[in-house]
């Protein structure tokens, strides 16, 4: 079973994304918190496997509480719940660890994909905001363009191949259809590409493919 953390300030959306996610067999949401310091001291107790964390909350805001998740409960994946008018607290959530986002209005089965992506250790970005995302952080890349291009002088022609599908968003199957590789050879080369990287997941390796010129 994924065991399930959902923060959110209002009790009705926590209790709609409860009756979501516990329709699937293979999850049980164990705690719901209303702000981010009851999120990471619930996250510590229970040792969840994916923390659900909406951004605009009291006492402690969901970007601050992502902090201490990564720093006290590394092993717990984390899923950020947004609107539109949070692209930039997305961004900086991306680049700090979040395993990805989603929209607050999200259909009942994306949120239920996002949760098992996430345990899984994937990446999950939310179809209804990832160009929005990706082209915000695209129109202010130049200052890091340089930066990010050394950092892939590490990879192989083959890795760079494979970072380049991941900055496109595709997921390792559609990867290694492209490439004519297994789905397993490709998930391989992402652990590579990850390591030398210092990447956290792959979401953060996509971003720098972005700045680094890589991808559609």
């Amino acid at each position: 079973m994924i065991r399930v953390l959902v923060t959110d300030d209002e009790p009705l959306i926590r209790a709609g994304i409860r009756m979501i996610l516990t329709s699937a067999d293979d999850i049980d949401v164990v705690a719901e918190a209303g702000n981010g310091r009851e999120a990471v001291e619930l996250a510590r107790a229970q040792r969840v496997d994916v923390a659900l964390l909406d951004i605009q909350m009291p006492v402690m805001d969901g970007l601050t509480a992502l902090a201490e998740l990564r720093r006290t409960v590394p092993d717990t994946r984390v899923l950020i719940l947004t609107t539109f008018g949070a692209q930039q607290n997305v961004l900086q959530a991306l680049t700090e660890g979040s395993a990805g986002f989603l929209l607050k209005d999200s259909a009942p089965a994306e949120l239920i994909r996002a949760v098992r992506a996430a345990a899984a250790g994937e990446a999950y970005l939310s179809p209804g905001a990832t160009r929005h995302v990706v082209d915000s952080l695209a129109s202010g890349r130049t200052g890091r363009a340089e930066q990010a291009r050394r950092r892939l002088e590490a990879l192989t022609e083959r890795e760079l191949e494979v970072l380049a599908l991941l900055g496109e968003g595709l997921s390792n199957a559609n990867a290694g259809q492209r490439l004519h590789m297994s789905e397993a050879t490709v998930k391989t080369y992402v652990s590579r590409i990850l390591t030398k990287l210092d990447c956290e997941n792959r979401v953060q390796a996509a971003l720098l493919a972005r700045d680094a010129g890589l991808g559609a």
